[in-house]
C-alpha cells in the first residue's frame, strides 16, 4: 500500500486544500452538515483530491461507499452495486457511487446511470480532470452539480509534505528524515499542484535512498525524466495551452508566447500543429499591418517541415519571436465577418452585368461585360459603376 493511499485524510478535519468547497461555511461542507447529497461531477486536475473528497462524503454521511473505475469497469459491475443499493434502500442506508474517470464512459454506459440516479437508489460522485460540458453526457449532466476543484498550492503542498514525513503510523516518520529547504522547494515545484506526485516522490526519496537528509540532488534524480504535467494532445489542456499561446503573441508579450511554446514542445506536441497555428494568427491577428507575417510564418512551417525535431524549436522560436514583436491588426477578420454578413443579408442578388462574362453573342447583347475594359493600360469599368451588387453598391467591408 502506498504512501498516497495511506495517508489519505478519513475526514474533513483532516483535508488540506479545497478551501472554496470544504471551508467553513462552504456549499460541500453545509451539504455533509445538513446531510442534504446531491449527485456531483468534482472537475480538477490529477491529485487535488476528488478520490478523498468523496470518501470523506461517504464517511461524514455514514453512507456505504462504492468506488469504480471508468477504465476497467462497465455496467456489470454496475449492476452488483445497484443490487447492494437495493438492500441499502430497504435498510435505510445510503449508497454513494464513486466513479472516478467517468469521461471514460461512453454514452450508453453514462445513460444506464440515470434511473438510479433519477430514483435517489445512489448517489453518484463522478469524478473528471476533462471538461464535463463535453465528457458527461446533457442528461446526467443536468442531474448533477459541477464542482471545480484547484490545483493545491504550495503552502498546502508543503503541509501535506511535512504531515507525510512525521506521521509514524500512516506516513514516513519512523525513517526520521529530513528534507532540505532547497528540496522541498523543488519537490513541491515539480509536484504541480498534485499531492500524488508529491507523496510518490517523496516516499522513494525516503525509502530508495540511504540518505538521513533529502536533499536537492536526490529531488532532481526522481524528476529526471520530463514530465508533461496536465497536457495531453486530445484533452481540455492542450486547448488551453494554445490559447494562451495565441493569446500572448495577440499581446504582443514575446515572453510568454515563448514559454508556451515551450510548454507545448517539451510535452511532446507535434511542431507542424503549432506552425499551421502561427500560419492561422499571420493572417488573423496582424493581416497587412505588417506584410511579411504571413510570408515569415510560411515559411516557419516549410523549415521545419525539412529540419524536423529538436533543431526545428529553433525555427518555431524564430517564427514566434516575429509574430509576437509585430504590428497587430484585426482588419483581415473583420472585413471577411461584414462581407459573410452582407452575404446572409444579401444572399442572391444579381451580380453587376458588367462584371459578367460574355463568352457569347447572346449574352454581349444583353449587356453582359458592358463598360469593363481589360487592357495593359487599365482593367475595370469604364464609367464609376460598382464591384459589388446594386443593393450593397456603398458598402464598406475593409478599414
Amino acid at each position: 500500500m502506498n504512501l498516497a493511499y495511506r495517508i489519505r485524510p478519513q475526514h474533513l478535519s483532516e483535508l488540506i486544500g479545497q478551501e472554496h468547497l470544504v471551508g467553513e461555511g462552504r456549499v460541500i461542507r453545509k451539504m455533509i452538515e445538513q446531510d442534504n447529497l446531491t449527485p456531483l461531477i468534482l472537475w480538477g486536475p490529477p491529485g487535488t483530491g476528488k478520490t478523498t473528497l468523496a470518501s470523506i462524503i461517504a464517511n461524514e454521511t455514514h453512507a456505504d461507499f462504492h468506488m469504480l473505475s471508468a477504465v476497467s469497469t462497465g455496467k456489470d459491475d454496475l449492476r452488483k452495486i445497484i443490487a447492494i443499493a437495493e438492500e441499502n434502500r430497504a435498510k435505510k442506508i445510503r449508497t454513494i457511487l464513486f466513479l472516478d474517470e467517468i469521461h471514460r464512459w461512453n454514452k450508453a454506459q453514462q445513460d444506464s446511470l440515470l434511473p438510479y440516479v433519477e430514483s435517489g437508489l445512489i448517489t453518484l460522485i463522478g469524478a473528471t480532470t476533462e471538461n464535463p460540458s463535453f465528457e458527461i453526457n446533457s442528461a446526467l449532466l443536468s442531474r448533477s452539480r459541477v464542482f471545480v476543484l484547484k490545483g493545491l498550492t504550495v503552502e498546502e503542498l508543503q503541509s501535506i509534505l511535512k504531515r507525510a514525513l512525521t506521521d509514524k503510523e500512516k506516513g514516513l516518520g519512523s525513517y526520521k528524515k529530513t528534507i532540505t529547504p532547497q528540496a522541498e522547494e523543488l519537490l513541491t515545484r515539480l509536484s504541480g499542484g498534485d499531492a500524488r506526485t508529491l507523496l510518490n516522490a517523496l516516499e522513494m526519496a525516503v525509502v530508495s535512498y540511504k540518505e538521513k537528509e533529502i536533499s536537492e540532488k536526490i529531488i532532481q534524480e526522481i524528476f529526471q525524466t520530463k514530465s508533461a504535467g496536465l497536457y495531453d494532445k486530445k484533452a481540455e489542456e492542450h486547448y488551453n495551452t494554445i490559447s494562451a499561446f495565441i493569446k500572448s503573441m495577440r499581446g504582443s508579450s514575446i515572453d510568454g508566447a515563448l514559454y508556451y511554446l515551450a510548454r507545448m514542445l517539451e510535452s511532446g506536441e507535434d511542431p507542424t500543429f503549432i506552425a499551421r497555428r502561427m500560419i492561422i494568427f499571420a493572417s488573423e491577428d496582424i493581416g497587412i499591418a505588417d506584410r511579411g507575417a504571413l510570408i515569415q510564418a510560411n515559411a516557419c512551417f516549410e523549415a521545419i517541415d525539412k529540419i524536423g525535431m529538436p533543431e526545428a524549436q529553433l525555427i518555431l522560436a524564430h517564427g514566434v519571436i516575429y509574430l509576437a514583436s509585430a504590428k497587430k491588426s484585426r482588419a483581415v477578420p473583420n472585413a471577411l465577418g461584414k462581407a459573410k454578413e452582407a452575404v446572409y443579408q444579401y444572399p442572391s442578388e444579381p451580380i453587376p452585368l458588367h462584371l459578367r462574362n460574355a463568352p457569347t453573342k447572346l449574352m454581349k447583347d444583353l449587356d453582359y461585360a458592358k463598360g469593363y475594359k481589360w487592357s495593359e493600360g487599365y482593367v475595370g469599368p469604364t464609367e464609376s459603376q460598382s464591384f459589388l451588387p446594386e443593393k450593397l453598391k456603398n458598402k464598406k467591408f475593409y478599414e
